[in-house]
């Protein structure tokens, strides 16, 4: 299921999503006329919002419209590769919770990477609640999945990409210069709160950076938060990579 005017109308744009059914509480919203909608021929129905909610996990804001699909394609590892570095790629170590990763595809889509690798276990299975936090990007921004996190940034790295771990216990920052910067054919790693990146994913980073925080854990300032949400530090680094790169 997924639910919501954004994750929806990029499901009903995306031709590789296959829809099954939809259902709207009162008039399907206008602005879903140039998704290609009306030749998918989906079977809506109208329905009352509290039995659309009824469809739908607890607490799920709606906005009066949600459709039953099938998950996406499986995008393989090596299609990503061979396609290029147009972008950097977003690399997650064990990121479990749903509305972060959606969150972070978001910002992918927004900073232009290429694609989000996460493994088959430790990370969420696609749902609508991710759907939700993704905005759409979930139809956008190819999500891999794979066996082995390490034998993953191996690959990565035999294909001329240079693999980045967020740390914030790093010596260089993301955007200190140095072979990291402005490298946007680069995989950036991200592990998950509190635990971080795992030793065997540092061991296969090239380098390890870390987001220079002004008035983190500053006796002066009274101020002793050393971190981000693991989204917005995908977020503040991806723009870091991306900031320098032409806007189209």
């Amino acid at each position: 299921m997924l639910w919501g005017l954004h994750p929806v109308r990029a499901a009903l744009a995306n031709p590789q999503r296959r829809i099954l059914a939809g259902w709207t509480a009162g008039p399907a919203p206008a602005d879903l006329a140039d998704t290609g909608a009306a030749g998918r021929r989906t079977g809506w129905e109208t329905v009352t919002a509290a039995q659309l909610a009824a469809r739908l996990p607890d607490g799920a804001v709606h906005q009066g419209i949600a459709v039953a699909a099938e998950p996406l394609p499986r995008v393989s590892l090596d299609t990503v590769l061979e396609a290029g570095p147009a972008g950097p790629l977003v690399v997650l170590d064990r990121v479990t919770d749903p509305q972060n990763v959606g969150a972070i595809l978001r910002s992918c889509a927004v900073f232009g990477a290429s694609a989000l690798i996460a493994t088959n276990r430790h990370a969420p299975p696609e749902s609508g609640t991710l759907a939700k936090a993704a905005a759409g990007a979930l139809e956008i921004v190819p999500w891999v999945r794979v066996a082995n996190l390490a034998r993953a940034l191996a690959r990565i790295r035999e294909a001329g990409r240079w693999v980045a771990g967020l740390d914030g216990g790093a010596d260089a920052t993301i955007g200190s210069g140095g072979p990291a910067a402005g490298y946007t054919g680069m995989a950036l790693v991200l592990g998950a709160e509190g635990a971080g990146l795992r030793r065997l994913t540092r061991e296969n980073c090239d380098i390890l950076v870390r987001i220079p925080m002004a008035y983190a854990n500053k006796e002066e300032s009274g101020n002793f938060i050393d971190s981000l949400n693991v989204s917005n530090a995908a977020a503040v680094a991806l723009y870091e990579l991306c900031r320098d790169r032409t806007v189209i």
